[in-house]
């Protein structure tokens, strides 16, 4: 299972890269980190931008381990610059898993998660004023 690590990470990668070739129109920048030993493996990604700089947009660690029922899992972590919640992703190896499915949906996980939601919401005085459980039992 640990070469599975590496071809997951690896996968996870192109992936990324297919979704999204010129992020910013830049280049991705990315670093590999990988203990077979642990059962970890982390992905950090970054841009390079156009003007010379690198961004860092985020991570995705994958832990390797064995359940109590001796399953094989490997658990993707996901996080991104600037944004506080993470996201967690688990893949039970069971004879009919699709690796590379498992790893394009890590992937569009990852790419449609590290653009944080800052959107606001206009709320009238009126709704401020209702509590929430008496304005929806009437």
């Amino acid at each position: 299972m640990p070469n599975r690590l590496l071809s997951l990470l690896s996968d996870i990668e192109r992936a990324i890269i297919a979704n999204d070739p010129s992020p910013d129109e830049g280049t991705w920048d990315t670093m590999r980190l990988i203990n077979f030993h642990q059962g970890l493996a982390r992905l950090t990604l970054s841009v390079k931008l156009p003007a010379g700089t690198t961004s860092v947009r985020g991570t995705i660690l994958l832990q390797h381990f064995t359940l109590a029922d001796d399953t094989q899992c490997v658990k993707a972590n996901l996080t991104w610059q600037g944004v506080e919640n993470a996201c967690t992703y688990a893949i039970y190896a069971k004879p009919l898993v699709n690796w590379n499915l498992e790893a394009s949906q890590i992937a569009i996980k990852w790419l449609d998660g590290r653009v944080p939601v800052t959107e606001e919401v206009a709320i009238s005085d009126s709704q401020a004023a209702t509590p929430p459980l008496l304005s929806a039992t009437g």
